[in-house]
This record gives structure tokens, sequence and C-alpha cells, in this order.
């Protein structure tokens, strides 16, 4: 990106005065007490435990940035829609390096994994005070500076130990939008799904940790070597710990799976067996699923998981899942980047055009069914309701 420019820049060597880089913006620290025996709620570990190790997370985050990110953003110029509006040419290509669903997908995925999403406004190569390009930027980097009222005064961008400030111009305009989600407890940071699912996070990876080491150990328990000595003798400490080197180097691991086990001396092997509560742990991984696909509001359905029926259908489940998770997602960027962006292209508005979306079709075909067959309203009235311009 071209915040890799300015780093070129600081360690002595020559960066274009381009007016139209990115000067990258500032860093969220997503931090929280946690217990030591789950995931630290900061969004490294989030991200790492999550999106990089869970598979039920990653596919949730994956499907809600790229159904959002497919979802397309019509540009209304003083109230009639225009696709050769200088904003919806700036949407569609926000920058040399992205196309408008590759740039907003790192927005929602962004927002999905921290609770937070930052884009940085670019370039004035017009002069007519427009930007003239948008960059995603990564949430950790950037921190907000808070003013004395309260309120975001600026943003400090920071890798490497350097630090880059972002204030708001001379007319008041801030260059970076922060697009969060809703938290309680923070006045500048929003809540992440993937920490609100953080506990089921760590029970799925555990369950499938414990898995792995059960099948390194042949599919089957441990058990306990009991010594039969007389008059209860016991091992010495010297017997104890060449038993020990000797079971862990000869009888461990999956390349020893099924090796006898040699016993002399009174030792006398006792397997150890699991109760049928300790073998459901296959049922406690699935439930540990759901409640990951509940907190970002994926249907489990969609997501292969057993043991869920709410829907009747999986069209139903992916109908649910569009009006329910992406519907609102987009429309809420979309009415940031008009409250942003509004004020540089005067008379416009963003809003999705969820009538290219495919998954909905079905309801918008039954809506104009109803809609036709209702004979006592005009064809003014139907356009209005079906959402149609004159």
């Amino acid at each position: 990106m071209n915040g890799l420019r300015w780093l070129r820049g600081r360690r002595g060597r020559i960066a274009a005065p381009e007016t139209k880089d990115s000067r990258v913006g500032a860093l969220i620290a997503m931090t929280g007490p946690g217990r030591p025996r789950w995931t630290p709620r900061d969004y490294a570990h989030l991200a790492r435990e999550g999106f990089g190790r869970n598979p039920v997370a990653y596919r949730c985050v994956r499907m809600i940035a790229e159904a959002a990110a497919s979802t397309p953003l019509a540009v209304f110029s003083d109230g009639v829609r225009d696709d050769g509006h200088p904003l919806a040419r700036l949407l569609t290509r926000p920058n040399p390096e992205q196309s408008g669903p590759e740039w907003l997908e790192g927005v929602y995925g962004a927002l999905q994994t921290a609770g937070n999403a930052y884009v940085e406004a670019a370039g004035d190569g017009d002069g007519d005070g427009a930007p003239d390009e948008l960059w995603s930027l990564r949430p950790d980097r950037m921190a907000v500076v808070p003013g004395r009222h309260g309120w975001p005064e600026a943003y400090v961008y920071e890798v490497d130990g350097r630090r880059l400030r972002i204030g708001r111009g001379a007319d008041g305009w801030m260059p970076v939008m922060h697009l969060k989600l809703f938290h309680p407890t923070d006045d500048h940071y929003g809540f992440s799904p993937l920490e609100a699912a953080a506990c089921a996070v760590d029970v799925h990876n555990a369950s499938g940790a414990w898995n792995k080491a059960l099948l390194d150990n042949a599919a089957r328990p441990s058990g306990a070597l009991v010594s039969s000595g007389r008059d209860g003798e016991r091992l010495s400490a010297e017997q104890f710990e060449a038993l020990k080197a000797q079971l862990g180097d000869a009888y461990t691991g999956a390349a020893n799976a099924g090796r006898p086990l040699l016993l002399e001396g009174g030792l006398d092997w006792k397997p150890i067996s699991l109760t049928p509560a300790e073998m459901d742990f296959i049922a406690g991984k699935h439930a540990a699923a759901r409640e990951i696909a509940l907190a970002f509001g994926v249907p489990p359905q969609l997501l292969g998981i057993p043991g869920d029926a709410t829907y009747a259908n999986y069209r139903e489940a992916n109908t649910a899942f569009w009006r329910g998770t992406i519907a609102p997602l987009v429309r809420k960027t979309a009415g940031a980047l008009t409250g942003w962006l509004g004020p540089r292209f005067a008379g416009t508005r963003i809003a999705p055009d969820l009538d290219g979306v495919p998954a909905l079709q079905p309801e918008r075909d039954a809506l104009w069914a109803r809609l036709g067959a209702a004979g006592f309203l005009t064809d003014a009235e139907r356009r209005r309701m079906a959402g149609v311009g004159e």
C-alpha cells in the first residue's frame, strides 16, 4: 500500500511527492481482562485463534464479507440514480490496487474480526475537494485520539515504532471514516462478533486438539501401570524415572500406536475407559460451532453443522441470512459512507441495490405478484411500494 512508501521515505529513501498517496490511518486496540483459560481479548489473539485456526469462525467472516461486498452500492444524485457520477466511479474503482468488491471485502472483514473498520480518503488531483482514492486500513494499527469533549479529533497510525497522526482539515472534514459495531462499554471502539464468540471458539479448538491427541494415541484412552510388589513395596526413584522414560520413548505417539507393552517386575496394566458422557465431546463441539455461528448471525444450516433444524430448507436459511445479517450491514455501511463523503460530493446519497441480489429475488417476485394482483392500486402506487422510481 501507499503507507509502505511513507515508511520507505522515513528510512532515508526518496519518496515521490504524490498528493494521492494514502497517509494511512490509526489503530484499534481491543483489550479485555479475560481469564487465563480463555484466549486473551485482543485483536492479535482473536484473529489468530478465531479467524486463523477455527474453520467455523473463518467461514462466517468470509461468508459475511464476501456476501456484503457483492451487494451493489448505488449512487443517487438529487434523488436520481446516476451510475456515471464521480462518486459511483470512485466506489467502483476506489484505488489503483483494488476493485470495489475487493476493497469492500476488506472493510467488512475487518468489521467482523475487530469490530472496527477504517477507510482513508486520499488525493485531490483536480482540486475540487473530493477524494480520488479510498483505502481500507488495518484496524490493529489504528488508535483514536479523543478530544477535550470526548469525540475523536485525530487518528494515529502506528507500525514498527513509527506513528503518523491524521487530523481534521481546515474545513473540519476528517479524512478517515471509522465504521464500528455497537459496544456497550466503550466510547470509541466497536465490539466484534469474534470477541463475543471467543469462549465458543476456545471450546471448539480445544475439542479438535483433544480429538487429534486421541488419534495420535491410536484412538484409545490412556491407562495406569499398577505395581503389585510384595508387602506394598514401591518403585525407587531411579526405577520410576527409567520406566517413565521407557514409556515416553517407546510407547507414545502415532508411530507406536498398537505396540504391545512389555511388563516385568510385578507391573500390571489397567486400561481406563471413557464414560458415555466423556465420549459425547463431539456434541459439545457442534454446540460450540452453533454458538459461533449465532454470534456472527450465520444460520448453522448454511455451514453444514448437524443438529440444527431452525429453518425448513437451505433456501429459507439463505434468505434469512441475507435479510437478517447482510442487508442491515450493507445499509449501515452505505449510510456511513453517505455521511462521510456527502460533504465532498454535494447532493449525493449511497444506498444498497438489494434488487441486484440473486438470493433475494424470490421475495422480490412474490412482492411483484402481490402488487400486480392488487387491482385497487394505481401503477404509481405499485411502483412506489415496490421501491421503483417513476
